[in-house]
């Protein structure tokens, strides 16, 4: 068993002989590692300004860059992913960036040499923080601010929760360290215990044979466990096996029972937030298992609610969460879904949580997400993923008719008014970098890909159509956020889509002919579309105009494929 280092001290003076991780096919130790810290500590003790937002590929060097950042008085931003979004996002909330980030945000580089000999002081728990970001699952995303005494207590309730099962055991994940799940169990853990960082993998035969080579533990999310593949060889573990943790969502109970079926151990299942930290734990050896405390967690229920006290929150208080519970023996409860899952719907009461649960008992659902679409008049709507593969290919037809049995089904428990008016079949949910479906991203789904176009004259050679611009098409998303204005490229699109409808034309696009963009189109503009085919030449001519003038205009030659 290594020797336990807090965190605070992990690099005042180098370890010879201790692994830290894996560069590849590497061993880096603890003194390459703290040399890398210190790169890292010189170059952000130079850097102006006090937060500063890292994002990195890989685990071991994010652990370098985290360190080296809080030595030097930092307080460090974690975005989920370097999408484009979310880096604008942390922008205007940061001093700069460190990591694997495009050009044009500067990065941060760590120092090219460094003397060993560099003292460091311990950190300072109190002081020093970073910044999560919560996954958005039931509203928009929030920052969330974790102290390093936070996080090192959390630390210290998972090694005495979990420490026995866990030595001499490798760490392998499937969670991204840069959400405070994988930070703790991928980085923190790791280094203080003296097990060594491994890089990130995903369900293929290379974390299968990874597995089995030697005593392990799998740090992953529900989404990736509802999705092993069967036909891997998975009695080549062994029994190497030691633990599979799963967080960031619900368990579903087939998927726990797979895991255990398929790799031979029973998951543990851990519960939190980004807020709460770590609550409370369970294992599926049995069929629906209570949950248990961490270390050091009190909890109570509170007008239905669970509220916990513990050394990962903040402050001494007692926090109440949304999530329903009952006590079951004074040392553990169930959960019962959240209490910000139930809405009101034309002033009556509705569990979204039950909806989903009656859903997935439908023989022909094999996922389902319900959310409210706001508006005038809210509405409910459920995102489904049918067990029939295609789903993204189905015509309207299909649509409606696998639309009536899910609300004929529903029916023998909601009323009208409480089931789900508007439906979306699609092949999987959308997931983020964490492995988490975002109310956004759902929210998404309903939102107008093209205007409803309002025909008023069509022929075998021109047609004409009016199109207002509603403020909500995803057409405006992401493009000049300071402006917001219909892409050029989108008009065109538009264009040989209701050409398509108009008239009979080739299949092949060729090329395009004088096509001009003179004035930009923004939301709530109501746009006359003038199309024009010419069959002789194969060309397709569009025009846009409105009260503001000529927007596009232009001729686009087809041919056969």
């Amino acid at each position: 068993m290594a020797e336990w280092i807090a965190l605070d001290r992990l690099a005042l003076v180098p370890r010879p002989g201790r692994i830290v991780g894996m560069a590849g096919d590497t061993v880096v130790d603890h003194p390459q590692f703290r040399t890398q810290v210190l790169r890292w500590q010189q170059a952000f003790a130079r850097a102006p300004g006090t937060d500063w937002a890292l994002y990195f590929d890989d685990t071991l060097t994010f652990a370098a860059a985290l360190l080296g950042a809080w030595h030097a008085g930092k307080r460090v931003f974690l975005g989920g992913d370097n999408l484009p979004a979310t880096l604008e996002g942390l922008s205007p909330r940061v001093a700069g960036f460190a990591g694997d980030v495009p050009a044009r945000y500067a990065p941060l580089q760590p120092d090219p040499e460094v003397d060993p000999a560099v003292v460091l002081q311990p950190l300072d728990e109190a002081a020093l923080a970073l910044v999560v970001f919560t996954s958005g699952s039931t509203g928009a995303p929030s920052a969330i601010v974790k102290r390093m005494r936070q996080l090192t207590r959390e630390v210290d309730a998972l090694q005495a929760a979990f420490g026995e099962q866990m030595d001499g055991a490798q760490v392998q994940g499937t969670v991204s360290h840069q959400h405070i799940y994988g930070l703790l169990f991928r980085v923190l853990w790791p280094l203080v215990a003296g097990r060594a960082i491994q890089p990130r993998r995903f369900f293929h035969e290379d974390l299968v044979s990874a597995l089995g080579g030697q005593p392990s533990v799998l740090v992953a999310t529900p989404a990736h466990l509802k999705r092993l593949p069967e036909q891997l060889d998975w009695s080549s573990l062994g029994g190497q096996l030691r633990a599979v943790f799963s967080s960031g969502g619900p368990l579903p109970t087939e998927a726990a029972l797979q895991v255990r079926a398929l790799m031979g151990v029973a998951p543990t299942e851990v519960f939190g937030s980004s807020e709460t930290g770590g609550v409370a734990w369970r294992r599926w050896s049995a069929a629906q298992p209570q949950w248990h405390p961490l270390p050091g967690v009190a909890w109570r229920i509170e007008e239905g609610c669970l509220a916990v006290r513990s050394p990962h929150l903040d402050n001494d208080d007692w926090w109440l969460t949304q999530d329903r519970a009952v006590a079951d023996d004074g040392h553990s409860f169930r959960l019962l879904g959240r209490a910000d899952r139930i809405v009101k719907i034309e002033e009556r009461r509705v569990s979204l949580d039950a909806l989903e649960q009656q859903l997935r008992a439908h023989p022909a659902v094999q996922d389902v997400r319900v959310l409210v679409l706001p508006g005038a008049r809210e509405q409910l709507a459920a995102v489904v993923v049918p067990q029939a593969a295609g789903a993204a290919n189905w015509d309207d037809a299909q649509r409606r008719r696998q639309a009536q049995q899910l609300g004929a089904h529903l029916a023998q428990s909601h009323d009208a008014v409480t089931r789900p008016r508007r439906w979306r079949f699609i092949d999987e949910l959308p997931l983020n970098a964490q492995g988490k479906v975002t109310a956004a991203a759902l929210a998404a789904l309903f939102r107008p890909l093209m205007p409803t176009p309002e025909w008023q004259q069509r022929d075998a050679t021109s047609a004409s159509l009016q199109l207002v611009l509603d403020p909500d098409l995803v057409a405006f998303d992401g493009h000049f956020p300071q402006a917001r204005i219909l892409p050029g490229v989108v008009q065109l699109d538009w264009a040989i889509h209701y050409s398509r409808s108009a008239f009979t034309m080739p299949p092949q696009f060729l090329r395009m002919d004088a096509v001009k963009f003179q004035h930009v189109a923004r939301p709530g503009d109501c746009l006359q579309l003038s199309l024009g085919w010419d069959a002789a030449r194969s060309a397709m001519s569009f025009r846009y105009v409105s009260v503001h003038g000529v927007h596009a205009s232009g001729r686009v030659v087809f041919g056969d494929a």
